[in-house]
């Protein structure tokens, strides 16, 4: 009801203000020439509710000076200015000419009207005025009248992003981000937890700045919501080839105590339970929240491959695997907003994250010859556990100047954390006869791991008239990452050999940027020019063998256009909430840890992965043209993309060699297996299309389908191989929401539904493809008590069981059709409560003194 009573406030203030605008056209000279007759001075104060001498957020505060009409017989009251009060009631007035006397007028929807005249002696310059609290009264007639409650719908879109309001998505309460992604047009999410916006990578930020946390790490009760931007302008991190996700974490600001209490029980293993505090008094906004976060489930994966030789079948290899996982993540984050005054706050956070894995699997191993006779058998048991700490640190200042939307915001974030991981493998093999085949294979490993990240960064925005900007900003970025992993093997009389994949690995990463947009409006076409600098380095070393290895960006002035990155948006306004743009972007993809670390993961003794530390960053050229209609009945967003990436980070796999299988004996691998890695592809080129609706079909019941289609073509080439491929992928999403609003049976009345179903075609791979896959969410939330404070919520996540990631890769050595899955079904019950008391006070005593003082500002 408050965020209604704001939207009308701010309507009929802009309503008033242009008619006044009109109205006193022919006074303006005669405004004018007051002003350049008298001295300026500032008048400053605070629109409180009489009642609880709480601050009144968005009430019409208009100024007003006496002065002669058109013939000069008569005075009449003439607007000079006006403002919307801040969230804390503050309003200020600042180069006022300094006569008598001011008439000020005060409205907010729900209190009577008030008009207060002020003298202010302007017999000395710089003179300010503070007019303290000025109390309004409730206006109890309108307030029973009124009825209206505010509701934000589950997407919001426009030309440029799309903005997902969490508290909407059913499916995902008391999950994790991962389980908010699934619900979120345009963005896949792999079984691996890894997310996809149109089939690419995008960066993941929190709260506007890089994370090392994980989406699974992120509890879903604590987001507020995900902003999604496809082709991000050079204000935005140019590592942003495959789009920004940004997660917005919940930060209350309503007046007094609020909070929200939720517990969730389920299966396999599932529990999870979150306190979330907000408490706004005086210039202060505390924020603190809790969570645990239990999850269980069961891994199953299988592998079918034939071994080839020239093309021609030697020998076919058929795993089974399945295995048990529990996942546990403890979170805890507080901190405040401290508004100094009107123009300046202070924002502090911490965020501390803990997390535990454990694992169990089994492997069934057949080894057959040519004949597709058994030859031999395996049998591998493995256990793991690892764990991690995670801190974020975060300070932002924020200054508003006198001018209106002119900001400067400076903040610094820091991100820390710890890991450790250990694993036992035994690998036993027998003859079809039971009699063994040759000793077992036992491997120990264990690691560790040390990352810490700092960003600092600050930006400038200063509107130039009513339609142009000006925004600048610079930022610095500094990763230091070392990892320690060893491996031994460990014969039959327990001695322990270490081996030669074990690996000590550390790197810097430095990026350091620089940026500038100007956005101005010609009649109905508005546009903004961009453009960013950067400079990279990315210095690693593998102290053991002391190989170094990295890469500068640019390394020298001939190759200065590596790091500029240059951004062009046009849109035209078609009609009242119609309209297109087209747009163009340059970004790069940095190789990441995990792509560069030479480490082999022998997990899989057959599918080995392990990065290059060869990669070089990708650059993608991204268009876009984009086509947004607003309706009584919803929206349309439609998008023709094309992207062409150059060095394109793309897998390839092939069977180890003789000698990596040497290097690698007694590591528990077959001889055959195949390794995974990365390489840089000559390029690829993408051309698709993607449409979302979001329509009201009737009341309480909405869709919002959406389609992806996309044309790629990889280019690569690899000692002399041609791993070249093209195809036509596409995917589908629906999500659908309806509510039963009915005062004949308290059981149904506030029960809403939701169903999200997806599905991914298949899609190519420089030597193969991925398969097809596509599953079905759904949930139930029964709201209840007064206002609705309680919610009861039943989900599903894979109603029938489906989601699985698996590829197909055909080569000369061998073809291998396989598949993975991480998560089965899974059911949720939870309960959430919310409570708030507006008029709660820390310190229960008399402020009224205090509260006067709370309007004071400095520039």
């Amino acid at each position: 009801m408050v965020n209604n009573f704001t939207k009308i406030c701010k309507a009929s203030f802009l309503t008033t203000c242009l008619f006044t605008f009109f109205a006193s056209v022919a006074q303006v000279g005669d405004s004018v020439s007051v002003r350049s007759q008298y001295k300026f001075g500032r008048v400053y104060g605070k629109v409180v509710d009489s009642k609880t001498n709480k601050g009144v957020e968005a009430a019409s505060v208009q100024i007003f000076i006496s002065m002669n009409d058109a013939s000069g017989d008569k005075k009449t009251d003439s607007l000079i200015g006006g403002m919307l009060s801040r969230p804390n009631g503050d309003f200020n007035f600042d180069n006022l000419p300094l006569i008598d006397t001011f008439k000020f007028m005060i409205s907010a929807v729900g209190f009577k009207p008030l008009q207060v005249e002020v003298f202010v002696d302007g017999s000395s310059t710089g003179v300010e005025k503070d007019l303290g609290n000025l109390k309004i009264q409730q206006d109890a007639a309108y307030l029973s009248t009124v009825t209206v409650v505010a509701q934000r719908p589950g997407l919001e879109m426009s030309i440029d992003r799309k903005i997902f309001n969490v508290e909407k998505n059913l499916t995902a309460t008391g999950g994790t981000a991962i389980d908010v992604m699934k619900g979120i047009p345009s963005v896949t999410v792999d079984v691996e937890g890894n997310v996809l916006l149109r089939n690419n990578t995008p960066q993941i930020f929190v709260d506007g700045r890089p994370t090392i946390l994980t989406l699974e790490q992120i509890p879903a009760d604590n987001i507020e919501r995900i902003e999604l931007i496809t082709n991000p302008s050079a204000k935005f991190d140019a590592a942003s080839t495959g789009g920004i996700i940004n997660v917005v974490l919940k930060k209350n600001k309503k007046l007094g105590l609020n909070g929200v209490v939720s517990l969730g029980v389920g299966t396999p293993d599932v529990l999870n339970g979150n306190l979330t505090l907000n408490l706004r008094e005086g210039k202060f906004n505390v924020f603190a929240s809790g969570s645990y976060n239990q999850m269980g489930g069961r891994a199953t994966a299988q592998t079918l491959r034939q071994n080839k030789e020239s093309g021609i079948i030697r020998n076919y290899f058929n795993q089974n695997s399945i295995g048990e996982r529990t996942r546990e993540f403890t979170s805890v984050r507080f901190g405040f907003d401290f508004f100094m005054d009107n123009r300046n706050t202070i924002t502090l956070s911490q965020n501390f994250v803990k997390g535990k894995f454990t694992s169990e699997e089994e492997q069934d191993q057949e080894y057959l010859d040519e004949n597709r006779q058994l030859d031999r058998r395996g049998d591998r048991l493995s256990d793991g556990q690892s764990s991690f700490n995670r801190s974020n640190s975060q300070l932002v200042f924020t200054h508003k100047f006198t001018r209106p939307g002119q900001q400067l915001s400076a903040d610094i974030t820091y991100n820390y954390g710890t890991g450790d991981d250990r694993s036992n493998i035994l690998n036993t093999y027998f003859y079809p006869d039971g009699s063994e085949f040759k000793l077992p294979d036992r491997v120990n490993n264990y690691g560790s791991n040390e990352n810490d990240q700092l960003t600092v960064q600050v930006d400038f925005v200063s509107p130039k008239g009513e339609d142009s900007k000006f925004e600048t900003g610079v930022r610095s970025f500094i990763n230091n990452f070392n990892s320690d992993y060893n491996a031994f093997s460990i014969d039959g009389s327990g001695s322990a050999t270490k081996l030669a994949l074990s690996n000590n690995y550390e790197y810097k990463e430095v990026v350091n940027a620089l940026y500038a947009t100007y956005s101005n409006k010609w009649k109905k076409f508005s546009y903004q020019l961009g453009l960013r600098a950067e400079h990279s380095t990315f210095k690693g070393e593998l102290p053991d063998s002391a190989q170094k290895f990295g890469y500068e960006y640019p390394d020298s002035f001939k190759n200065l256009f590596d790091a500029l990155f240059p951004s062009i948006f046009i849109t035209k306004e078609l009609s009242e909430g119609e309209d297109v743009q087209i747009n163009y972007t340059r970004r790069i993809r940095r190789p990441d840890f995990w792509r560069l670390n030479p480490f082999i993961d022998i997990n899989d003794p057959v599918n080995l992965r392990q990065g290059n530390p060869n990669l070089r960053p990708e650059f993608t050229n991204s268009f876009e043209f984009n086509y947004n209609k607003k309706y009584v009945q919803g929206s349309f967003l439609g998008v023709l993309f094309y992207r062409n990436t150059q060095g394109d980070i793309t897998q390839y796999s092939d069977t180890i060699s003789a000698a990596q299988f040497q290097q690698l004996n007694n590591a528990a691998i077959d001889p055959n297996a195949i390794l995974n890695t990365f390489i840089n592809a000559q390029s690829t080129n993408s051309l698709g299309a993607e449409l979302t609706l979001q329509h009201t079909l009737a009341k309480n019941f909405d869709i919002v389908p959406t389609i992806e289609m996309q044309y790629q073509k990889v280019n690569a080439i690899i000692d002399q191989l041609d791993l070249s491929n093209e195809g036509f992928t596409y995917e589908a999403k629906l999500v659908t929401n309806y509510k039963i609003e009915t005062k004949r049976s308290k059981l149904f009345n506030n029960l809403g539904f939701q169903l999200i179903g997806e599905y991914e075609s298949s899609e190519i791979l420089p030597q193969g493809k991925r398969k097809p896959q596509y599953s079905l969410d759904a949930a139930i939330r029964k709201d209840f008590l007064k206002n609705n404070k309680a919610s009861l919520t039943f989900s599903v996540s894979d109603v029938f069981n489906t989601n699985r990631f698996g590829t197909i890769y055909d080569t000369e050595r061998f073809y291998q059709d396989s598949y993975r899955r991480r998560n089965v079904r899974s059911f949720r019950l939870s309960f959430s409560y919310r409570f708030g008391k507006s008029d709660f006070k820390l310190l229960r005593r008399d402020r009224d003194n205090e509260e006067n003082t709370d309007g004071d500002a400095e520039n």
